[in-house]
């Protein structure tokens, strides 16, 4: 069916490759693949060597999983845009892990890692990881950004740094005078452009690490300097070292295996997840994408290289050169692998200290000040220091169990923090409001809170909470107790749910609950009075006269004062009956100064001069409001329409007042008439629709009315309210039938 409806446009959309001629597919990829792999590349290459170096592995190791995570990873990705290599943020473990095992074993532990995020994968516990604190996950970044600004400073210096970061802070003085003037003015000047850079809008597509390669490199070798060099064999086979089992502890073996995992898996997902914010394709599988990662670890361990995560630099700059399809980081990944094999001269000109520059620049920003500024706002900060600091001073993973502990602490505080308000509405009366949820943990803070009211006063106990343990019931039960000891009075008032009148009756909920859906005034007064535990004779129209003013006046107040000040300006005139269980305000979803209402028994418009009452209301909506529709509102079950119906005779006023509704039981009687999906209804049910009908037409016969409807005015509408269902049905003004609002 030809449509004129556009599909939008998104900026820097991937186009989906199924159903894709060929050829168009293979020109997207010439046309924003190719071009975005190649931007990719010049980042990848200065970041995979700084990240091998840094870690303490051999230069080759950060290249092979750049080649694994591009190449293999990238095909099979459920996160077709990401661009997968060696992190930074895993440098301080697997610095760490070599320093223990040794490199061949932490081979085998990337590995081993791999096999545990397929299995994680396979499991569909993806989402999973994205359930741990953002200040546990930005600490943790913050903390190895700390550590990896440390001991790459040493050899911006041109110094070698040590195995702890106590250690590295201790001696880097001393790198200051070892003659490494060199390098430090080389490793100056990459930072310099690595910050100003991306400052210069004319160039700052050109990525910044490559530019500060090349013009350090360049400057090498123009001033022939001594500066320390990127040292890597000629043979890359020649330094081929395969994985081989750790010696050790089981136990720290398997705490290294899952380190790397669960570290590199939340990386990978955290990353995934905002890659998917920068464009407007689908959307990653991060199952699939664990998968992937989790089979790139295994390759690259196998090969002799780095483990592999998503990485988010890469990734961004993937996404903004506009790659389009997978085809991008597959490329890049090829594109290093062919450097390996024929460039390895041309990087051996990189000094060291641009290298260390750049990392230095990458750990800057994992110390995310803008995040900072996030989690104190949200009161998360303390749980972002205690993971950095644990992580710096400690270990990964002390810091990481450090921050998970912070982090339960914090929750459990936000799920058990209570709120107690007091205050004194008035002499002799005083109000306490407890929001929250109430277990043993607050029961010192609700007391104290309580025995700021004075003795001998009436006090109103308000509980909004969600559960109540058996300790704070005990504690409000004594203090309750207590007070009218001394001549006071305490009324207990659950507004949400009654956990303290369950308990009280020894049938207490185990479980928290939600808030109450619905305002009170939406209920009946016994669905929540009853719950209410007081002491005074107050009847249930008091005490929903004071939940009106406690609650609800504060928020009506303003349109209130509004209409008080210009009028009322009703657009409808609503004549319904005095059933007690019709709200007008409420079917209708309105407000004050929406509904001009009259109300009698079976919703009855006598014909005019019958009754000066109903002529009075309706000439006063007509000519004083102006109101602009009339309805009549029938409703199920009314006592009215079952003593016609009935046609039993009705004596004194009541009798009387029934009579309007002759003609409609007349209508009844005439089945012939009746729309056909009345027929299945019961008579007193019928006869509320057909009243409907019936009124209108009286309605019609007054002068007011009639004029403007002949003007086109006004306009005249049947309603029927099945209470049971609680469902509004329109009355058609021709047929008499029913059809839906």
């Amino acid at each position: 069916m030809p449509t004129n409806v556009a599909t939008p446009v998104i900026e820097n959309q991937p186009a989906k490759t199924a159903g894709i001629p060929p050829g168009k597919r293979f020109r997207d990829i010439l046309v924003h693949d190719l071009p975005a792999s190649l931007v990719v590349l010049l980042i990848a290459i200065p970041l995979s060597l700084g990240i091998a170096l840094a870690s303490g592995a051999p230069l080759w190791a950060g290249l092979i999983a750049a080649v694994v995570g591009g190449v293999v990873v990238g095909a099979i990705a459920g996160a077709p845009l990401q661009v997968t290599g060696p992190a930074a943020g895993l440098i301080v473990i697997i610095a760490d892990l070599i320093i223990r095992y040794g490199w061949p074993a932490t081979c085998f532990i990337v590995v081993a890692a791999g096999a545990v995020q397929i299995v994680l994968g396979l499991a569909r516990l993806g989402r999973i990881a994205l359930s741990f604190s953002p200040a546990l996950i930005h600490g943790m970044l913050a903390g190895l950004g700390v550590i990896i600004i440390i001991g790459q400073l040493h050899v911006l210096l041109g110094g070698e740094p040590s195995h702890s970061v106590l250690a590295n802070v201790k001696e880097l003085p001393a790198q200051f005078g070892n003659g490494h003037t060199e390098a430090l003015l080389l490793g100056v000047i990459a930072v310099g452009v690595m910050l100003g850079w991306p400052r210069i809008p004319a160039v700052r597509k050109v990525p910044a690490p490559l530019v500060a390669v090349l013009l350090t490199t360049l400057i090498a070798i123009l001033t022939e300097s001594a500066a320390p060099r990127v040292d890597l064999p000629k043979d890359p086979l020649s330094g081929f070292v395969g994985p081989t089992v750790p010696e050790g502890s089981f136990s720290g073996i398997l705490v290294a295996v899952l380190t790397v995992a669960l570290v590199g898996s939340v990386a990978s997902l955290l990353t995934a997840v905002a890659v998917d914010k920068m464009h407007g394709g689908p959307r990653a599988q991060l199952n699939k994408e664990l998968v992937a990662q989790g089979t790139g670890n295994m390759l690259s361990g196998l090969l002799g290289g780095l483990p592999v995560t998503g990485v988010i630099v890469r990734s961004h700059a993937n996404v903004e050169a506009g790659a389009r399809t997978r085809a991008s980081t597959m490329l890049h990944g090829l594109w290093i692998g062919i450097a390996m094999l024929v460039g390895t001269a041309a990087l051996s000109y990189i000094p060291l200290s641009a290298l260390a520059a750049i990392l230095i620049v990458v750990g800057l920003r994992l110390v995310d000040t803008a995040q900072i500024k996030t989690l104190a706002r949200h009161h998360e900060l303390a749980v972002y220091l205690v993971t950095i600091t644990g992580v710096v001073f400690i270990g990964l993973v002390e810091g990481i169990l450090l921050g998970t502990a912070a982090a339960i602490i914090r929750a459990l505080y936000r799920i058990t923090h209570s709120v107690v308000r007091v205050s004194q509405p008035e002499p002799g009366r005083w109000k306490a409001s407890v929001h929250g949820t109430l277990v043993f943990l607050g029961v010192g803070k609700l007391l104290r809170d309580l025995d700021r009211i004075p003795p001998g006063q009436h006090v109103l106990l308000e509980l909004h909470t969600d559960f109540i343990d058996h300790a704070i019931f005990e504690a409000i039960r004594d203090w309750r107790a207590s007070y009218q000891k001394q001549g006071g009075t305490v009324e207990i008032d659950e507004v949400h749910d009654s956990w303290f009148a369950r308990s009280h009756a020894n049938e207490p909920e185990h479980r928290k609950s939600l808030p109450a859906p619905l305002p009170r005034w939406f209920a009946p007064w016994a669905s929540w009075q009853e719950r209410a535990i007081v002491d005074d004779a107050d009847g249930a129209m008091e005490r929903g006269v004071r939940e009106f003013e406690h609650r609800s006046s504060d928020l009506v107040r303003p349109f209130l004062e509004d209409l008080a000040e210009h009028g009322q300006k009703p657009q409808h005139l609503f004549i319904t009956c005095a059933d007690s269980r019709i709200l007008p305000n409420l079917i209708t979803s309105s407000g004050p100064g929406d509904l001009f209402c009259v109300r009698n028994v079976g919703n009855f418009v006598p014909i005019p001069g019958d009754d000066p009452g109903t002529g009075a209301a309706i000439e006063f909506a007509i000519n004083n409001l102006n109101v602009s529709s009339i309805v009549v509102c029938g409703h199920s079950h009314c006592g009215a329409m079952a003593a016609l119906a009935g046609e039993k005779p009705i004596d004194g006023e009541l009798g009387q007042w029934l009579r309007h509704g002759k003609a409609s039981t007349n209508r009844l009687k005439d089945l012939a008439s009746i729309p056909v999906d009345l027929r299945s209804m019961t008579p007193p049910e019928r006869l509320a629709v057909l009243n409907v009908h019936e009124q209108l037409q009286h309605v019609a016969q007054y002068p007011a009315v009639a004029t403007k409807l002949e003007n086109g005015e006004l306009q005249l509408i049947g309603m029927y309210f099945q209470i049971a269902t609680a469902q509004v049905r329109i009355v058609d003004l021709e047929t008499g039938a029913l059809r839906p609002a």
